[in-house]
This record gives C-alpha cells, sequence and structure tokens, in this order.
C-alpha cells in the first residue's frame, strides 16, 4: 500500500504562484512514477504532469513553462510548484501514485485532493 496526502492548495490572483506538496508514506520503493492531476468543475479530471522514478519529467501543454514537478530524495514528499496560475488552473489537484509489477495488474494510489482556486 501507498499513502499520499496532499496539502498546499488556496486562493491566490491571477499570476501569483503556489507550491502543492503530497507526502509519500509506505512501499515508497515500488512507485514507478508520481504524477499530479486536476478536475475541474463539470470537465475530466486530467492528467498535469509526471515524474519517474528515474527522474524524467512530463507536462501537459497548458502547464509547461509554468509548472514544475519535483521530488525529495527519497520520495517522501512530491511537489509541484506553480507560478504564473491562470483562472483556467482553477480545479481541485490530485496527486497519484503508480506502482507496476511484471504479472500484476498495476496499482494506483490517489490522494484526497487538494483545492486551487485562481480569481481574475
Amino acid at each position: 500500500q501507498v499513502q499520499l496526502v496532499e496539502s498546499g492548495g488556496g486562493v491566490v490572483q491571477a499570476g501569483e504562484s503556489l507550491r502543492l506538496s503530497c507526502r509519500v508514506s509506505g512501499r515508497i520503493n515500488d512507485i514507478n512514477a508520481m504524477a499530479w492531476h486536476r478536475q475541474a468543475p463539470g470537465k475530466q479530471r486530467e492528467l498535469v504532469a509526471v515524474l519517474s522514478s528515474g527522474g524524467s519529467t512530463r507536462y501537459i501543454d497548458s502547464v509547461k513553462g509554468r509548472f514544475t514537478v519535483s521530488r525529495d530524495n527519497p520520495m517522501t514528499t512530491v511537489y509541484l510548484q506553480m507560478s504564473s496560475l491562470r483562472p483556467e488552473d482553477t480545479a481541485v489537484y490530485y496527486c497519484n501514485a503508480v506502482v507496476l509489477r511484471i504479472g500484476l495488474p498495476k496499482e494506483d494510489y490517489w490522494g484526497q485532493g487538494t483545492q486551487v482556486t485562481v480569481s481574475s
């Protein structure tokens, strides 16, 4: 099992910054990737950023150059630094851990979510 607890959400003005944190516990060494997703009201959840166990990162186009995903070593906390925030970034942000083991189903673990609201 992997446990995830997010924090750091809040209400900010457009152009400001926020840093989300995801505290990771449990089978940390089994995690293959960490990701941040978000879900805005009335929309589907979307994958925002991925951080592999090897350190590579990928981002959705709309946040490239503004968001940065990083972690402590060992991977006890994963961060999402968000800069130049826009009203369209308003959403509940979720931390996700992915465990892949040969011969077994993929395991997905989720945090409870943290609300980010960007006012114009």
